[in-house]
């Protein structure tokens, strides 16, 4: 899933990096709160650990760079939007990126600055005292939600797309909502203890001295580099309006574009603008599964006229396409800004009807599919009338989709003499068990069909077997009104290229590394050969099995787990 998870330019990912050391940074922030109420020892040596690595040198850089750089680029993908619609998490995400800013110059400036300047000791006692019982102490506490869910936000909208981030989901919201709770009521517990026994003013002396309290004239001057530094972070807002004002303005100038939406309206749009925000701001329906971050593909376009004055599709977004095995005319709408008028096929459509496709019927998983082939299907049938075709053929299903189905299957679809299965379950640990499963039935069942072919002096029949275990798109594809469900993917092309691998290796089946691993198998290293795959860079690695009713080879833990499964 690496591959889909880093896609987009280089300020993606850019900003990805950053915006997870920066929640990396808020997280143990929080969880050195939480162990005050374990006790004051367990957060003073959290705290230590803690502050020794963000106050080094190497520590401050790489939390101040990531913060600068994470919203210098937040900032710029604001400024370059072309329009203000966008969805509600999208705007949430937005307003709570500009308010944080705002927020975090007095947190700053009193703990970091004071210690830097004044060489205040800033632990929790300095800062409970500082802010307990005044406004600024709910400030803080805001801060920390505020900039809590603006990366909780960050992380779904990064992490949606995976298998493992939906399982997880529920224990992860649980998660999300605890560990700022308990760092809340950690500040909270502590604060009512310090502000207890500051109230002798003796041991109010001692800790001022202890902390290096400043005194009036140092607390000036943190109050003025906090005036200074708001005052900057709202220079740099402004400039960021005004460049988002002007680039309006400008686009709202230079001549517009017209934009062909085939079975869609014609609308006018701004050059420089791309397709999928020209979708948005003319409401016209538009998938974009990743929000428009040009990761799941699912907004690309077949260009139907104008292809030719499109500026070249960058490095990552040639990757993207090349990953789904998308035609020369295809490109991603979220990256392609046309400088003329084009004409545009929305492959996915989301207008709620059972049209080509729509986000409703559209999702990602990580599902084992397997393909099934009849060897020699051709020169078996050659002169045989078509009913006694169909009537081989329908023995034949009849004897090896059961133990699909038995093992969790469902058949996508008949193709010819072979067809593709894929294992919808929970996690994709079932998914691949119930896909081997699958292959050792069917090989138990094809020996029971080539039984009864022998008793009426027929040739037996060969089979090959691919699985192959990855992430697919699974939706309603076709023609408006009928478009049966289905799936597709880089899974479902390697899953057939490894059942093309059998013939010439006269196997009945290849099982890919990637299901083996999900499945828990652990074959002889000696038994797996590797397979260099059209549309794959690297080789892929597989198991073959000469007799596929023979699960024996994937070890003895695991073969026990995956018995054939027959009807």
């Amino acid at each position: 899933m690496t591959h889909v998870l880093w896609r987009g330019g280089l300020g993606t990912r850019i900003r990805i990096v950053t915006g997870l050391i920066l929640m990396l940074y808020l997280t143990l922030h929080v969880i050195n709160l939480a162990v005050v109420l374990i006790s004051p020892t367990a957060f003073d040596t959290v705290q230590a650990a803690r502050l020794w690595v963000i106050r080094s040198n190497v520590g401050t850089a790489v939390i101040m760079g990531s913060l600068v750089t994470h919203m210098a680029l937040s900032l710029a993908k604001v400024v370059v939007a072309r329009g203000l619609r966008m969805p509600v998490t999208d705007w949430v995400q937005v307003v709570l990126g500009l308010l944080i800013p705002l927020m975090l110059v007095d947190h700053l400036v009193y703990t970091r600055g004071a210690h830097e300047m004044l060489g205040a000791t800033t632990m929790l006692g300095y800062v409970n005292r500082l802010i307990w019982g005044t406004s600024d102490g709910w400030a803080q506490a805001a801060l920390l939600c505020v900039a809590w869910v603006h990366g909780a936000i960050g992380l779904h909208m990064w992490l949606r797309m995976t298998a493992w981030w939906t399982r997880a989901a529920p224990w992860l919201i649980g998660v999300a909502v605890m560990l700022p709770t308990l760092g809340l009521m950690g500040y909270v517990t502590s604060a009512r203890v310090i502000d207890g026994l500051l109230s002798d003013p003796r041991a109010q002396a001692v800790a001022h001295r202890a902390w290096n309290w400043p005194d009036a004239a140092g607390f000036e001057t943190l109050a003025q580099s906090a005036r200074n530094m708001t005052y900057g972070v709202w220079v740099v807002l402004g400039v960021a309006a005004t460049a988002f004002v002007l680039r309006r303005v400008v686009a709202a100038i230079a001549k517009p574009i017209r934009v062909h939406y085939v079975d869609g309206p014609s609308v006018r749009a701004p050059r420089g603008q791309t397709i999928l925000e020209t979708s948005h701001a003319s409401g016209v329906p538009h998938t974009a599964l990743c929000g428009g971050r040009g990761r799941c593909t699912t907004c690309r376009v077949i260009v139907e006229e104008g292809l030719d004055d499109l500026p070249p599709p960058s490095e990552a977004e040639r990757k993207s396409l090349a990953a789904v095995g998308a035609p020369p005319n295809a490109r991603l709408a979220c990256q392609v800004r046309p400088s003329g008028p084009v004409r545009v096929f929305r492959v996915f459509d989301r207008d709620g009807k059972k049209g080509r496709a729509h986000a409703s019927q559209g999702k990602e998983a990580r599902l084992a599919v397997l393909f099934l082939d009849m060897r020699g299907f051709t020169a078996r049938t050659d002169g045989q009338l078509p009913y006694d075709v169909v009537f081989l053929l329908n023995r034949f299903f009849d004897r090896i989709v059961p133990p699909i189905v038995a093992a969790g299957g469902t058949v996508d679809k008949y193709m010819g003499d072979g067809l593709m299965a894929v294992f919808e379950t929970e996690t994709e640990a079932a998914s691949a068990r119930a896909a081997i499963a699958a292959v050792g039935g069917i090989g138990a069942a094809l020996k029971g069909f080539n039984e009864t072919l022998a008793t009426e002096g027929a040739a037996p029949v060969s089979i090959g077997i691919g699985v192959h275990l990855g992430t697919v798109v699974l939706g309603e594809i076709g023609a408006a009104g009928q478009a049966p469900r289905t799936l597709i993917g880089d899974t479902v092309n390697f899953a057939a290229r490894l059942e093309g691998e059998t013939k010439p290796r006269a196997v009945q089946a290849l099982l890919s590394i990637d299901t083996l691993e999900a499945a828990g198998a652990t074959p002889p290293e000696d038994a797996l050969v590797s397979l260099s795959l059209r549309g794959r860079e690297a080789p892929l690695r597989a198991l073959p099995l000469p007799d596929a009713s023979d699960l024996s080879m994937l070890g003895r833990d695991a073969a026990p787990n995956m018995r054939p499964v027959t009807a």
